[in-house]
C-alpha cells in the first residue's frame, strides 16, 4: 500500500466528484494513513463499510477533542460552545447530554412537528410558479431546516437568516479564520439567548429545553453547547440531504418519474438517497487513545481517525453495484447518520423534513428539470459535508 503524499480530500477535483478518490483509496486499503491539510499532520482515513461500522463503536476511538489538543499547540480559536459540545465528548458527559437531546426527536415528537414542517414548506413554495426558475438550495433546502430548528430553539424570525449565514461560514474548509469567527458569533448569540431565557420565566420551546437541561444535570455551558449543536447540526446536514437527493433524482429520470407517479414511495426511498450521496463526507473528530488494529491496519495511540460515511456507503462489499441509484435496494445499513452511541439523534426529524419537501415538490411541480447544464453546478468546499452551492430548477 502506498500512502498519498498530499491530502486527497483537498484536491479541487475531489469536491466535484469524490467517489473516484474514495474508490482508489478503498481499493488500496480501507484504512490508511493520509496527510491532512498543509501543516505536515497525518490521520487515518476509514473508507470501508465494515471498518467504518467498527470504528464508530470502538471505545478506543475517543471523541474528546479537548483531551486530544490539551498537550498539542493549536492556532485555532473556536468558541467553547462549538468545540466542546456533545459530539466532542465521551461517556459519561456524552451520555448526560444525549439523554436531554434525544427526546426532542422521538417518533412521537417528530409526528407532532409534521404539520408545522408542512406549513413551512407550503409557505416557502407559495411564490413558486410553473414555467419559472427557483434555486432549490436557497429557496428550500436552506430555509426549511433553519426555520424548523430555530423554532425548536425559540430563535426570533428576524435573526434566522443571520444564524444560517454564520452556520454556513462554520463549514468553510478553506478559511480557518472565517470558521473561528463564525463559531464566536454563534456561541455569543446563543449564550445571550440562553441567559435571557433563564432570566425571563416563560413556556417557550427554549424554556422547555432549558428545564430539560436542568433535570438532566447539564450546567450553563453544556446547555449553551447543546443549543449550538442543535442549531448547526440540526440544519446543515438536512440542507445537503435535500439538495443531494433532488440532484440524484434529476440525474436518474426513471427514479424521479417513479416517485412522481407514486409519492407514497418517497419514505422508502430515503435510505437509498442517503446512501447514494450522503450529506456527511467525514464524521466529526475521533482519535486513538491506545494502540489498536482496524481493518488489519495498526493505528498507534494519539492519531486522528477520520471515518468517511460517503465512502463507506459506496463500498461494494456492503452494497453491490454501489454507484447505481436503486430505489428497490435495502439501504438501511447506510452510515449517513453514523452508528453506535453517537448516531445522529436528529435523524427522524431530518428524514421527515426531506420526505415532506420531496413529496410537496414532486406533487406541485411534476415537470421539474435542471435549469443549468450539469457541468456548471458547483459544490461547497467543506470537509465534513457535501452539498451544492446552488441548484437552479425550471418548474
Amino acid at each position: 500500500m502506498t500512502a498519498p503524499r498530499q491530502d486527497p480530500l483537498r484536491d479541487p477535483r475531489f469536491f466535484a466528484d469524490p467517489y473516484p478518490t474514495y474508490d482508489r483509496l478503498r481499493e488500496g486499503c480501507p484504512v490508511q494513513r493520509i496527510p491532512t491539510g498543509s501543516g505536515g499532520h497525518q490521520a487515518y482515513l476509514v473508507t470501508g463499510h465494515p471498518e467504518a461500522r467498527e470504528a464508530f463503536t470502538d471505545p478506543r476511538l475517543s471523541k474528546d477533542t479537548a483531551r486530544f489538543f490539551a498537550s498539542r499547540p493549536s492556532n485555532r480559536d473556536l468558541h467553547p460552545a462549538i468545540s466542546r459540545n456533545m459530539l466532542a465528548s465521551d461517556p459519561p458527559a456524552h451520555t448526560r447530554q444525549r439523554r436531554v437531546a434525544t427526546p426532542l426527536f422521538t417518533t412521537r415528537r417528530v409526528r407532532e412537528l409534521r404539520p408545522y414542517i408542512t406549513r413551512v414548506v407550503d409557505d416557502l413554495m407559495t411564490a413558486w410558479r410553473p414555467g419559472t426558475e427557483v434555486d432549490l438550495v436557497a429557496d428550500l433546502a436552506v430555509p426549511l431546516p433553519v426555520t424548523v430548528v430555530c423554532e425548536l430553539l425559540g430563535v426570533p424570525e428576524s435573526d434566522r437568516d443571520m444564524l444560517a449565514g454564520w452556520s454556513h461560514d462554520l463549514f468553510d474548509a478553506t478559511d480557518n479564520g472565517r470558521i473561528d469567527a463564525a463559531s464566536h458569533r454563534i456561541g455569543d448569540y446563543l449564550t445571550q439567548l440562553v441567559d435571557t431565557a433563564r432570566a425571563t420565566p416563560g413556556d417557550g420551546p427554549l424554556h422547555s429545553l432549558l428545564r430539560d437541561c436542568d433535570k438532566g444535570g447539564l450546567d450553563r455551558d453544556e446547555s449553551i453547547s447543546l443549543a449550538a449543536l442543535l442549531l448547526v447540526a440540526g440544519h446543515e446536514t438536512t440542507t445537503q440531504f435535500i439538495g443531494n437527493a433532488v440532484l440524484a433524482l434529476l440525474r436518474h429520470p426513471e427514479a424521479l418519474d417513479r416517485l412522481r407517479r407514486d409519492p407514497d414511495l418517497i419514505p422508502g426511498a430515503l435510505d437509498e438517497l442517503l446512501r447514494y450521496d450522503s450529506p456527511v463526507s467525514v464524521a466529526t473528530f475521533r482519535h486513538s487513545t491506545e494502540d489498536l488494529s482496524l481493518g488489519g491496519v495498526d493505528i498507534p495511540a494519539g492519531f486522528p481517525v477520520l471515518i468517511a460515511p460517503r465512502a463507506a456507503n459506496r463500498d461494494p462489499a456492503a452494497f453491490p453495484d454501489p454507484h447505481r441509484l436503486d430505489l428497490d435496494r435495502d439501504a438501511g445499513g447506510h452510515l449517513s447518520f453514523g452508528h453506535g452511541i453517537h448516531r445522529c439523534p436528529g435523524a427522524p426529524l431530518s428524514r421527515a423534513e426531506a420526505e415532506i419537501a420531496l413529496r410537496t415538490l414532486l406533487t406541485r411541480f411534476p415537470d421539474i428539470r435542471p435549469a443549468v447544464p450539469p457541468e456548471s453546478l458547483t459544490w461547497r468546499r467543506t470537509r465534513l459535508t457535501r452539498g451544492l452551492t446552488t441548484l437552479p430548477l425550471a418548474l
